[in-house]
């Protein structure tokens, strides 16, 4: 269990964290979300141990990670944005020098070890040099040093970051496993990796806690705000009815069937079901169906940092666009990926075939020359 009281960090005037108090429960996978610059990294740094809180405190199973820092470092395995690896070792190396860092007894490792690459699925890699590496498997590596000594708690920072769409699946697979046996605090930049790992989502903005708990209780705290109507009517009549009204952020319809499907959204907090339905009454527009709309974890995310209606919408657009590009990216370097993967794997298994050949052709070459220079 992970407990965190009143922390705040200041840098000179500037409050990078600013008294955010939470608790991450055993067995439970959360992602740590927010905008660039909102508090993120400088708190998972408090969490770990690797800078200090100006106020408030970190405890990890019970042992402060300040007053305690030994204890609690045991407990808890980090996986940074960029892994901590040495691209000269081969992954074996490495991870045997891993557990000489963490004081893993000797007798433990081969067990221990071998039950990890299983669990990053590297057993296949161990013995290459991580220099020869794709990215994926790298990041894989920086996975596998956070597992040494068996920590009951994992903090992955962007675990994703830089992969193709290919390694993101096979990264979401093995964070869902590990989380059967682990505690982990996920952070990201994409939510849809959120959305599909993480039992419940903490969002942090400006140093603040700007929501906490799992996408169907943040949704629920909207309930009335935004909700669909099916009706049978006509749009024309259904735009008038609904035109210039104040509490209507927004207004879409389209046909389902005979009738149509009307969504609309209020502003935040406001329960417009009543007012909704008076209006269609009002009008003569027969309501067959009103249900609220959940909403997306992006529209959870955007409600929870934005300063505005009109910033959220910015926001989104610009979020749009984003992932347009990003998609527009990943299709084109994924088989790049693939590409340089199956190359890597060419190099490894080829090694002395490759040297010799080069080898040859020096040869060849050299004889070439002295046979000049006799002549």
């Amino acid at each position: 269990m992970i407990e965190i009281k009143n922390l705040t960090k200041r840098f000179g005037k500037i409050t990078a964290v600013d008294n955010i108090s939470f608790t991450v429960n055993d067995g439970e996978i959360v992602g740590f979300l927010g905008p660039n610059g909102a508090g993120k990294s400088t708190t998972m740094n408090m969490m770990t141990g690797f800078i200090s809180s100006t106020e408030g405190s970190v405890t990890i199973d019970g042992y402060d990670i300040l007053e305690e820092p030994e204890k609690a470092k045991k407990r808890i395995g980090y996986l940074p944005e960029i892994p901590p690896v040495y691209p000269d070792m081969t992954v074996s190396e490495y991870l045997d020098f891993v557990c000489d860092l963490k004081k893993v007894k000797k007798s433990e490792r081969k067990e221990m070890l071998q039950e990890i690459l299983e669990n990053v699925r590297l057993v296949e890699v161990k013995n290459r040099l991580i220099k020869n590496l794709s990215k994926g498997y790298r990041q894989r590596v920086g996975l596998a040093q956070a597992l040494v000594g068996r920590p009951g708690t994992l903090i992955l920072d962007e675990p994703t970051v830089g992969l193709d769409p290919r390694q993101v699946l096979e990264m979401r697979d093995v964070i869902k496993t590990l989380g059967e046996k682990h505690t982990v605090i996920l952070s990201s930049h994409i939510l849809q990796e959120v959305s599909a790992v993480c039992s419940r989502v903490i969002i942090i903005n400006k140093g603040k806690i700007a929501a906490n708990g799992d996408s169907s209780d943040l949704s629920d705290a909207a309930v009335g705000s935004k909700i669909s109507l099916e009706i049978k009517g006509e749009k024309e009549a259904v735009e008038q009815a609904f035109s210039d009204l104040e509490y209507i952020e927004s207004l879409e319809i389209s046909e389902k069937g005979e009738n149509l499907e009307v969504k609309l959204s209020g502003a935040e907090g406001a329960d417009i079901r009543e007012a909704v339905f008076k209006i269609c009454a009002d009008n003569g527009l027969v309501v067959l169906e009103m249900k609220n709309d959940d909403l997306s974890l992006e529209e959870i995310f955007m409600r929870a940092v934005s300063g505005s209606d009109e910033e959220a919408a910015l926001e989104k657009e610009r979020q749009a666009i984003s992932a347009e590009t990003q998609a527009q990216v990943e299709a084109q370097t994924s088989e790049e990926a693939e590409a340089d993967e199956e190359g890597f794997d060419y190099i490894a298994d080829n090694a002395e075939i490759i040297t010799a050949e080069a080898d040859e052709a020096e040869n060849a070459e050299e004889e070439e020359e002295t046979e000049g220079d006799l002549e």
